[in-house]
């Protein structure tokens, strides 16, 4: 009995795509513990809270997205070589400053949100809401964390633009 009213062969490049996020969150999810462990200095108290929440939130991701996987009848990528080999993040020094661990969970949030797009352009073609509701949560989420984490690398003087203009 198929409970999905999509044919295997189109949901294959939905499939890859998840797989590629899974494997990324993998690899990020690492990067963070990591980041939690060696955190050292005046910001100690914030960001090793913070990584741990990303962390956190990033293990329920993974699990998220396998199990999307397994509903659309595949099964998901579960090799440390597999994620390694498969995802656009990669490792990096663990030992580095605060400031250097922000950016780069910036700029893994940038290759992450990229590969999510993905997922929903591919989804988006045959229909697939199930996997296009999934991630465009993610997106969201994702979005509000790098905003956060982005304003913690700036001056206490800096500014947003206005959003008031002339229509």
């Amino acid at each position: 009995m198929s409970y999905l009213n999509m044919k295997d062969e189109k949901l294959l490049p939905v499939v890859v795509e998840l797989n590629k996020l899974l494997a990324d969150y993998h690899i990020y999810y690492q990067k963070l513990r990591s980041n939690h462990w060696n955190v050292l200095g005046k910001n100690f108290f914030d960001l090793h809270i913070k990584f741990e929440e990303l962390y956190t939130d990033a293990q329920i991701k993974i699990d998220e997205i396998a199990e999307r996987i397994l509903t659309l009848r595949y099964h998901p990528m579960s090799t440390l070589s597999d994620y390694l080999q498969t995802s656009s993040i990669t490792e990096k020094d663990n030992l580095k400053t605060d400031v250097d661990m922000v950016n780069e969970t910036l700029n893994d949030h940038k290759i992450i949100l990229e590969q999510m797009n993905k997922v929903i352009e591919v989804s988006d073609s045959i229909s697939d809401e199930g996997t296009i509701d999934l991630i465009g949560a993610y997106i969201r989420e994702l979005e509000k964390a790098s905003w956060m984490l982005n304003a913690w690398t700036k001056s206490t003087n800096g500014s947003l633009k206005r959003s008031t203009q002339e229509i």
